[in-house]
Formats: C-alpha cells, structure tokens, sequence
C-alpha cells in the first residue's frame, strides 16, 4: 500500500509540473477548438475533446521556432545544406525514383531536380521526418504562441480534418516543430489542398510514399504558379552603387515586378542573356561578401513553399548541384547500375 501511495504520489507531482507549464490559454483553446469542430465541422465535441486532452503543451517548440534557421546569414545557412552527401543523396534519391519525376515532370511541369531539392532540404531524402507529435506542436503553438497563434490554431483544425480524411492517427503522426508533415514536410492545410496520390494506391501518404510525396512537392508549385520550361534565378553583378528607391529584397522575398532592362538601366546586370521584358526581384544575400541574385517567377514560387530568400536560393543551388552530379554520373537508374 505505501508503494501504492508512492507512485500515487509521484503521478500528481507529474502531473502538477505539466499543469504548471502550460499556459492559462492552452486548455481554453482545446476547449474552444472542440466546440468549433463540432458546430462546423460535425466532430463529435467530447472526442475532439478527449483527444486534445492527450495533446501537451511543449515549450521546445515555442523555443525553437522562434529561433528559425533562416534568421541565420547566407553562409552559415548555406552551409547546412550545400553539402557533398547532400547532393550525392540527391541523386539516389533521384535513381530510385526517376519513375515518379519523370512522370510529375510531365505532368506538372516542375523538374526532377527541384523536387528532388525540395526533399532533400526538409528531410534529408527521408532521413528526418521530425521528432515532435503533429498534435503537441500545433496545439503549443496555436494556443501558446500569441504571435501565430491563428495560423497553427487553423493549421489544427485542418490536421483534425485531416486524420479524418486519410487515416492519419491523431496521436501517432510526427513531423517538425512546426507541425510539417512527411518527406516533403507538407503543412496540414498545404497536405488537404495539394497531397495526390501519385502511386494510386487509394491513398495521399507522405510519410512512406515517395511516389505521393514526389507528386504531391509538383502538384504545390504548380498551383502555385510554376512556369514550366523557365529559368529560377540568375547571378547579377552591379556596374555602379545601387541607386536610391531600388527595393532589394534582403530576408522576405519579393514578388518580380521590376523589368530586367529597367534593372539594366540602373545598373544591375544579369549574368545570363534574358529578355528584357523579364520581371525580377533583386535579392541580396549576406556573405562574407555581398551577393546578389535576380528571382525570376519561379524562385517567387519557391519562396510559396517556405517565405524565405535564403531557403529558395538553397532549394536552387542544390538543384544545380544534384543535376549535375547526376547527369556526371551518366543520369542511370539504379536498375541499370
């Protein structure tokens, strides 16, 4: 009996602790959230209810998002994914499933190399899908984020829809502290609207389909307004200081609106031969020395995927990187090697 008392004992003080970590407001959204899921949704509002009980709220989370990688300078961002086992893991990923690019490359227009980019950047190829619950990280940060705290609480309604759609367990699916899901790291709102079951198994998984999730990166830029056939971004050199009221976009992207010969006109170069009437955003990316780019409508596309310079210019550079170690290697598939 004594030990019973004991453990009893310990379970509160568990419990307690957790109880005082949490914000007032993570129960009271949990409460709330249920009550919106029923009235729109027709979940039953004492499931929902029971479920958000077994969330937990996870003060990692809110430290880590708002210490994100991209606040990091150019080189030191770089660096983390222009790596040589990067690209390398890049083309395997690329032999195993030239099928699948292929096809969404014909289908959507979004070549292998950039979607191959795009996994590798988020998960490694696979090798990392995340540690956090989907469900402790949206609910931490719906409830206890005040900054976004609309964002992930639509974001877990949309991941309640989404458990229910595709069979997803509530409790069991993992993903990043943000709450990204499988290989290509999908947001439960971007997994509703742009996930395809590209294998035609009768189901969008993009935890052990990298069919799914090959077609699924390709379906999101091209709604998103991926232009086929089109360059990314080209390098720019300056023949003179830039001049005043020339918006350069540092950090946040900008949408291409300025013409590349009105760029010209100023001073700012292309390294490549493009039409003039070519729109364009002036990127500058931080270095040991200053860099600049020119983000065409495609490099704006990227940015869709994840509102950053520095990630778009790394989803590029490694693509360039992987194409040409594949195409160095003689572009075979696995099977032929």
């Amino acid at each position: 009996m004594r030990m019973l008392s004991e453990l009893a004992g310990v379970f509160l003080s568990l419990a307690a602790c957790i109880a005082a970590a949490e914000p007032a407001s993570y129960r009271a959204g949990a409460r709330e959230l249920a009550e919106e899921m029923e009235r729109q949704h027709g979940f039953d509002r004492q499931e929902v209810a029971n479920l958000l009980a077994e969330a937990r709220y996870r003060q990692e989370i809110i430290d880590a998002i708002r210490r994100p990688w991209e606040a990091k300078p150019w080189h030191q961002y770089r660096a983390i994914f222009l790596t040589d086992a990067r690209s390398s893991g890049g083309v395997r990923f690329w032999r195993e499933n030239r099928h699948w690019l292929e096809r969404a490359d014909a289908t959507y227009g979004v070549p292998p190399e950039i979607i191959t980019a795009i996994i590798g950047v988020e998960t490694n190829y696979g090798g990392n899908l995340g540690r956090h619950r989907a469900i402790d990280a949206l609910s931490t940060l719906g409830f206890s984020y005040p900054e976004r705290a609309d964002f992930f609480r639509k974001e877990l309604a949309s991941f309640l829809l989404l458990t229910r759609e595709e069979s997803v367990s509530a409790t069991g699916a993992t993903g990043s502290y943000a709450g990204a899901l499988g290989l290509p790291q999908f947001i439960p709102s971007s997994y509703r609207a742009y996930a395809v079951d590209f294998d035609g198994d009768g189901r969008r998984d993009l935890w052990a389909s990298p069919a799914d999730a090959i077609g699924s990166v390709a379906s999101y830029f091209k709604g998103h307004g991926w232009r086929a056939g089109e360059p990314v971004a080209v390098p720019a050199r300056l023949a003179a200081p830039l001049p005043e009221g020339l918006r350069v976009a540092d950090g946040k992207p900008a949408k291409p609106e300025v013409a590349l010969g009105e760029l010209a006109a100023q001073g700012v170069q292309a390294n490549e031969v493009l039409d003039a009437s070519t729109l364009a955003s002036l990127i500058r990316l931080e270095a040991p020395e200053e860099e600049y780019w020119l983000g065409l409508e495609n490099f704006y596309v990227i940015t869709r995927y994840n509102h950053s310079n520095l990630y778009a210019m790394a989803v590029y550079q490694l693509s360039l990187a992987i194409k040409s170690l594949f195409e160095a290697e003689g572009g075979q598939t696995a099977a032929a090697d």
